[in-house]
């Protein structure tokens, strides 16, 4: 993953700069408009991106291996070896950037080239991953297809002349265009953006990226029908005994991914590290052996979809099903860790969609209480797997459910995806992406780090001893008397309306010089409003509002008359860690 030595970016527009020729267009409207507009305009031109991407990839497949897949032995042998040097080639001697996860590269584009995707990066995936998942290799067009749409929103916003705190945001922004294109699943794109790329929910970002979504599904609609991905089956919870069988789904699929995972880092680990001349050797063999699987099992080729449908409908036998899960996970670790071309989605759909419906099948046949149809666990094992692998529980609930269109679904899925996520956090500590990126030499965030986080309240650093607080009306000198008896360096002061202030020590001993002894304290000293805080506030919320402040007083959002607390300066260091000056 190059992304040590990038190009340098162009430099964004200034605010207000509507860019090259986009006055007339961007007359009257904010930089906010302007972004949810572009937004649209994202997803339009990245679902058309998306929409040859596919026809290109069907085109090559069909020139390469022929129809049906399989047919021609000598085919299935030379199109993944062929196919995946021709690509490997292209992306390190032509288009270099297009090398590694378009999943990585694309956070790397938010949080290190402020938005900035070279479009020559869009050229580079777009051919090699047409060749590579077209002649057979065990890859998918999703990561491609997401970091296709991150370089076409770059590209735009340059054109259109986006500020540069809003360059920043714009690779989810078509991430999100071009991975809800790839799948047809405008939510899961958007879920799996948050979770996985912005590694943050951002409320500022998520109405962008769920207009370029949608948009982007609707130019995919259009174009190539609107039949979902899979043609999922009705599905009915026959037996509460089920959700046990769903529960196993969970945990083999959880125990699988870990297993995969692993794997895919140390392989890809220990072929990074062979001499730089057998760089075209390696997706030469992984391409051989891709063909060698190809003529047992011509289902694992490519990206697969035909055959997870087929499955939905009961085609495969309980055998078949686990062979192909497991032959699908071998070549996809040869063909990913060999660096050739193309996407981790499809292929991880795939293994979690055979696995299941193994097992279902098997339970079919075993299970002592009714049991649903095998289609069912097709759905639920794709959903564990999913979770397990890319650690994203949240996208393989909606996954599914976009994709089977039944509310039903949404509890097996959820009790066999958590299952399967809590099982790979425990047993795989690093998330497959961080892993990658780790290996790379990149480090950026992730959101499974930031939830593991606990932030740091208002209330974990408030001081909730005894509060002294006085009335505004109260004399200097009484004031002063009952700060010098209660030993504080500052107190609270009551104004009108539940509002309050706050004076000190030596702002009182200083009105007393100055002859305002028996002045109301409202009179001698200006009594400055305080912002209002809460218990539950970010404790950096805090640490913005003091520096006009010596003291905050800390409320209850029901009675702002009530004091809970106070906090300071010194309290704020003190809960971070920092030592006192």
């Amino acid at each position: 993953m190059d992304v040590a030595t990038p190009a340098s970016p162009p430099a964004a527009a200034p605010e207000g700069n509507p860019g090259r020729g986009g006055a007339g267009i961007w007359a009257g409207f904010g930089q906010t408009q302007r972004f949810l507009l572009l937004s649209i305009l994202i997803g339009l031109f990245a679902g058309l991106l998306v929409v040859c991407f596919h026809i290109t990839i069907d085109f090559v497949s069909w020139a390469t291996l022929g129809t049906p897949v399989g047919a021609s032995w000598t085919r299935t042998l030379l199109a993944p070896t062929l196919g995946g040097l021709a690509a490997v080639a292209l992306v390190r001697y032509v288009f270099r950037r297009a090398r590694g996860s378009g999943v990585n590269h694309t956070k790397a584009a938010l949080y290190i080239f402020d938005g900035y995707v070279p479009f020559s990066t869009v050229i580079g995936k777009f051919i090699a991953c047409s060749i590579s998942i077209g002649t057979g290799n065990s890859l998918g067009p999703e990561d491609p297809s997401l970091q296709m749409g991150a370089g076409v929103a770059s590209l735009l916003g340059r054109a259109f002349g986006v500020d540069k705190e809003h360059m920043r945001l714009i690779a989810p922004v078509g991430a999100a265009a071009g991975l809800a294109a790839a799948f047809n699943t405008p939510i899961t794109a958007v879920l799996f953006v948050i979770e996985t790329v912005v590694a943050a929910w951002d409320a500022g970002v998520l109405g962008s990226i769920l207009l370029s979504a949608v948009s982007a599904v609707v130019v995919i609609r259009w174009f190539l029908g609107d039949q979902p991905l899979f043609h999922a089956p009705s599905f009915q919870l026959t037996h509460p005994s089920e959700l046990a069988i769903y529960a196993i789904v969970g945990i083999i699929g959880g125990l699988l991914a870990v297993l995969f995972v692993k794997l895919v880092g140390r392989l890809h680990g220990a072929l990074e590290k062979l001499p730089k001349r057998m760089a075209l050797a390696k997706p030469v063999v992984a391409g051989l052996l891709v063909g060698l699987a190809g003529l047992w099992l011509p289902q694992v080729m490519g990206a697969g979809y035909g055959a997870v449908d087929n499955a939905l409908r009961d085609q495969f036998v309980w055998q078949t099903l686990l062979a192909l899960g497991l032959v699908k996970m071998v070549v996809t670790l040869l063909c990913f860790s060999a660096e050739t071309p193309g996407g981790m989605f499809a292929p991880t759909i795939f293994t979690g969609a055979m696995i299941g419906g193994g097992i279902g099948a098997l339970a079919q046949i075993y299970w002592p209480f009714p049991t649903s149809s095998t289609g069912a666990y097709v759905l639920v094992g794709m959903g564990a797997f999913f979770a397990g692998v890319f650690r994203t529980p949240m996208t393989a609930i909606f996954m599914v459910f976009e994709l089977s269109a039944s509310y039903v679904i949404i509890l097996p899925v959820m009790i066999a995806s958590t299952i399967a996520y809590l099982i790979s956090r425990q047993l795989q500590p690093v998330p497959f992406f961080e892993l990658i990126a780790r290996q790379e030499g990149v480090d950026l965030p992730s959101l499974e780090a930031q939830r593991e986080r606990q932030p740091l309240l208002v209330e974990n650093a408030m001081q909730r001893g005894t509060i002294l607080t006085l009335s505004a009306d109260m004399s200097v000198e009484a004031a002063l008397a009952a700060l010098r008896s209660a030993a504080l360096p500052h107190a609270l002061v009551s104004l009108e309306r539940a509002t309050w202030s706050s004076v000190a020590l030596d702002d009182l001993e200083s009105a007393v010089q100055q002859g305002h002894k028996g002045s109301p304290l409202r009179a001698a000293l200006p009594l400055t409003p305080t912002p209002r805080l809460y218990p539950d506030l970010a404790l950096d919320s805090a640490l913005r509002l003091l520096g006009s402040h010596r003291l905050l007083p800390v409320l209850n959002r029901a009675r702002p008359g009530q004091v809970l607390g106070l906090i300071t300066l010194e309290d704020i260091h003190r809960a971070y860690g920092i030592p006192a000056a």
